[in-house]
């Protein structure tokens, strides 16, 4: 195992790796980026090519090798990482054992138990009576025989029994089979009389399906997976396995609600698009695809008054730093019937004429209203504030509010003053909450670690006292995120010297005041105990730290 591990590492280039993930920028030696593991604004994620190592010194101080980031970006076990990393540089894998296969994990089993559904939906789509009349309807929609092919669009027929008998004959039981989701407890067929269409993981593992009803009457017109272990619709974007690198390559995303709106686009030559089927837009499915773009462009079908669901998912990715733009859709048109009747150009146009999320909702208030009119105006206003008033921006805040009142003819500040008694919702969702940045005192350890590895002889300008005060000097500085930390300090062109002195002036004030701290409680408790002859001894230490600080 181990040297399959180090065949893989000596054939990977780390930047290639991490680069075909989130978007990286040359930096010395080095390269940086948003971290794609925790939203920021300053780019914190380090990646160092001479260490094969990446690291991130902001909030979540991760780090590690490829086998760690591709984990950890894949939300996958370490045996998967391997796979998927032999795979990508040549390494062929020795068998498995006969006792790994006994004990393989239930996560591969449903996987494995996916990927035969799908086959099974594939060839009834192809060979069944019913199934090629589906197919007929997909080509009609515009789907080309090759894009049915690419996304494994399938057909589930009729019969109660059809793929659980299938799945049982080739060995699976029925408890895997239901923790699938592709039966129900009393053990029959979820899917029935429905074009299937699989949806993958961002490594391209079929997880779940989405079912839409064909030739049949039943009150759901798309049936989804329920959550399991592999799949959970807060987290799925269908054709994210498609679109990662192509997000990234644009440094967009395009947004739409169908599945066959997703793949239409896709066939269109817009392949930096994602579908969210059957839920609204989540902070989990903002923070996937945050790690391959911040701008993200809506194509839903959305109104003021209404879909507060969709209002949601705009505030959570205004508020985690995305540029949200919104395509205006006709209400009677998604974007498979745009791509369909008016044809791919036509799409095209559409999305580059996309505009600023603003900008959308002040021109949705406007419609089909009359400015002179008094109801119209107010209600114009009560659509239009709640939205100023969560612009952090105070300069663009200021542009809106006076467009509003050049508009309607208004005072800018009778807006303002109408603007105060607004009261937004606490805002109660997050996509990754920060975690607590460190204390000083271990990012000054940090630091003065980091620069005696670039100059070790620089150690010698500590007094005997500061030495013996500087306890975790004793616990050595050999760690990766040091040795990174301290290529980062090189590259950034900082004197070391002048920065070495601040930063033990910092240090010796910080390890006083700690000690001072610690010799008042020590004082309190010998009072209690009557030990006066301590306390004087106490006491006099106290006055020496004090006045080495008086010094200073």
């Amino acid at each position: 195992m181990n040297s399959e591990i180090e065949q893989i590492k000596s054939r990977l280039n780390i930047v290639d790796v991490v680069g075909e993930y989130i978007k990286l920028e040359k930096a010395g030696i080095n390269y940086r980026a948003p971290c794609p593991f925790h939203s920021e604004k300053t780019p914190s994620f380090f990646v160092s090519p001479s260490r094969q190592m990446w690291h991130c010194f902001g909030g979540c101080n991760e780090g590690g090798d490829i086998f760690k980031f591709v984990m950890k970006i894949e939300g996958i076990e370490f045996i998967d990482a391997l796979k998927l990393l032999a795979k990508k540089a040549g390494v062929q894998l020795k068998a498995p054992s006969k006792k790994y296969e006994e004990i393989k994990t239930q996560r591969e089993t449903l996987l494995n138990i996916c990927k035969k559904a799908t086959a099974f939906f594939s060839t009834q789509l192809e060979k069944s009576k019913v199934g090629l009349e589906a197919k007929k309807y997909l080509l009609e929609r515009g789907l080309k025989e090759e894009t049915i092919k690419e996304w494994k669009i399938g057909y589930a027929p009729s019969t109660w029994n059809g793929l659980c008998d299938y799945l049982i004959g080739l060995g699976y039981n029925r408890k895997d089979i239901i923790g699938a989701g592709l039966a129900s407890d009393k053990f029959f067929d979820r899917f029935r009389s429905r074009i299937i269409f699989p949806i993958s993981d961002s490594s391209g593992q079929v997880i779940g399906f989405t079912g839409r009803i064909f030739n049949t009457d039943d009150n759901a017109k798309y049936l989804n997976t329920p959550n399991t272990l592999l799949y959970d619709k807060s987290q799925a974007l269908y054709g994210i396995d498609k679109a990662k690198v192509e997000i990234r390559k644009n440094d967009s995303c395009v947004l739409v609600e169908g599945n066959v709106d997703c793949i239409m686009s896709h066939q269109s030559g817009i392949k930096n698009c994602l579908a969210v089927s059957g839920t609204a837009l989540t902070p989990i499915h903002l923070g996937i695809i945050k790690r391959f773009s911040n701008n993200l462009i809506l194509a839903f079908d959305m109104d003021l008054a209404g879909n507060n669901a969709t209002k949601k998912g705009i505030d959570m990715a205004l508020k985690n730093g995305f540029n949200v733009k919104v395509i205006s859709m006709n209400s009677e048109k998604d974007p498979a019937d745009i791509i369909l009747s008016s044809g791919e150009e036509e799409w095209k146009k559409i999305i580059e004429e996309a505009k600023p999320i603003n900008q959308f909702y002040f021109d949705l208030a406007f419609k089909n209203r009359d400015i002179k009119s008094i109801d119209d105006q107010k209600k114009i206003v009560s659509e239009l504030l709640p939205i100023f008033k969560k612009i952090d921006n105070t300069i663009e805040q200021t542009y809106w509010i006076q467009k509003l009142a050049e508009k309607l003819s208004i005072r800018e500040d009778d807006i303002r003053q109408e603007m105060k008694r607004i009261n937004l919702p606490k805002q109660e969702f997050e996509i990754l909450k920060e975690k607590k940045s460190k204390p000083r005192k271990e990012l000054l350890e940090e630091a003065i670690l980091s620069m005696i590895l670039i100059k070790p002889s620089i150690i010698e300008k500590l007094t005997p006292e500061q030495k013996e005060l500087f306890t975790f000097l004793q616990e050595g500085n050999n760690d990766s995120y040091i040795i990174m930390k301290s290529e980062l300090l090189k590259e950034e062109g900082i004197d070391i010297d002048d920065e070495w002195h601040k930063c033990v002036y910092e240090m010796e004030n910080i390890y006083r005041e700690e000690k001072r701290k610690k010799i008042m409680v020590e004082i309190k408790e010998k009072e209690k105990e009557g030990s006066f002859e301590e306390v004087k001894k106490l006491l006099v230490e106290f006055n020496k730290l004090t006045k080495k600080d008086d010094k200073n």
